[in-house]
């Protein structure tokens, strides 16, 4: 009698948790149903039609079998709602494993379900930290690593992070970068997209803003600052600012909902964002997968934070640390342009195989524990 296959349940609640699960699902579909079997757990984080439902078309990924619907609310009362809705399911149905991505408060929520079931937790994108416990990502990462059984990195410095912390070498495994096996696989079609045209852009005459993170736009006089500094680069190269939802909460509390003079549209979906920032001047940013998306595209990005946990887009890569501080923007951009952009070099694993490593390590360990 042939072995039952492998149960994995697989959890995203955000958009960038959208990139990383379905390299990981395209591949337990290649594998077959007999092998694997794949449930997808949406728990709402991201609740915006533009900011979710748009990606699952764009990716190719399956309706959810479960939509929590957590939505939005305080960091406690979300993590609590996706850990009480997600437990259910985990009793009513155990599977071999849970598997979480990236570093929401889902992932935490998730592996914590999880491990008090008694049921193993595999992180893909392990390990990384930004050593900044003021963001409320990194307080996720380390408590999500501390309780997992496999830890899925991306860069070496995740693994010397994790080992300095104390976790056991052999629940390291390197394997990649799944935001950049989703990135390979989309491009072409990203390229087919009528993009620039709809948006009366030129490729290279642009550039990208994204902001969201609250060191940039819970403050209402820095982003005045911050916008007043944009507005000066956007009269000599077109800024194009897909606004975040939860940066158009700030506009509207903070500054009289007045958008910056801006080239601003609604958030756009993934194909759509992919070719306007692989045909970006540059792009400006706070998020942390960009940086590795304009590593692996070679566009130059200058990153509005103080720190980064993915070291290695500015080891091998095209992004710059800028602070979070208006004057230091306002020089960066100078500098991009008088300086040749760099020619980055493609780190370790971003070769679009990440998702059959994870697999394959998955799929031994489980199968070899029964």
């Amino acid at each position: 009698m042939p072995d039952a296959p492998i149960r994995l349940l697989t959890v995203a609640g955000a958009r960038p948790n959208f990139m990383k699960i379905a390299p990981i699902l395209a591949e337990c579909e290649r594998r077959g149903s007999d092998c694997i079997e794949a449930t997808l757990v949406h728990t709402g984080q991201h609740y915006d039609e533009q900011m979710s439902a748009t990606f699952f078309a764009d990716l190719g990924i399956p309706l959810p079998d479960f939509n929590l619907g957590v939505g939005s609310g305080s960091h406690g009362r979300q993590t609590a709602e996706v850990l009480t809705r997600i437990e259910e399911i985990l009793e009513a149905a155990p599977p071999d494993a849970v598997l979480v991505v990236g570093d929401v408060n889902s992932t935490l929520a998730a592996s914590l379900a999880a491990v008090k079931l008694e049921i193993p937790v595999a992180h893909v994108e392990a390990g990384l930290r930004s050593f900044d416990r003021r963001m409320p990502e990194e307080i996720n990462r380390i408590l999500t690593d501390s309780i997992s059984d496999w830890l899925f990195t991306t860069e070496e410095a995740a693994e010397a992070n994790l080992l300095r912390e104390g976790v056991a070498p052999e629940r390291i495994h390197f394997v990649g970068n799944v935001m950049i096996d989703t990135l390979r696989a989309n491009l072409e079609r990203a390229h087919q997209q009528d993009t620039l045209e709809r948006l009366g852009l030129e490729a290279g005459g642009y550039a990208v803003l994204t902001l969201h993170r609250p060191s940039n736009v819970d403050d209402a006089a820095h982003l005045a600052a911050l916008f007043a500094v944009l507005e000066e680069i956007h009269a000599t190269l077109p800024v194009v600012f897909p606004v975040h939802p939860r940066t158009r909460a700030s506009i509207e509390a903070g500054l009289g909902g007045k958008l910056p003079d801006l080239h601003t549209t609604l958030p756009l979906g993934y194909l759509d964002f992919l070719e306007l920032m692989s045909k970006a001047r540059v792009v400006l940013t706070d998020s942390g997968g960009i940086q590795e998306e304009t590593t692996a595209l070679g566009v130059d990005c200058l990153t509005l934070r103080d720190s980064t946990e993915r070291p290695i887009t500015i080891e091998q890569g095209t992004n710059r640390l800028v602070g979070t501080d208006p004057e230091a923007l306002r020089s960066a951009f100078r500098e991009i342009g008088t300086h040749p952009r760099e020619t980055p070099s493609v780190p370790k694993g971003w070769d679009g195989r990440a998702a059959e490593r994870i697999l394959d390590i998955l799929l031994h360990d489980l199968k070899g524990a029964r």
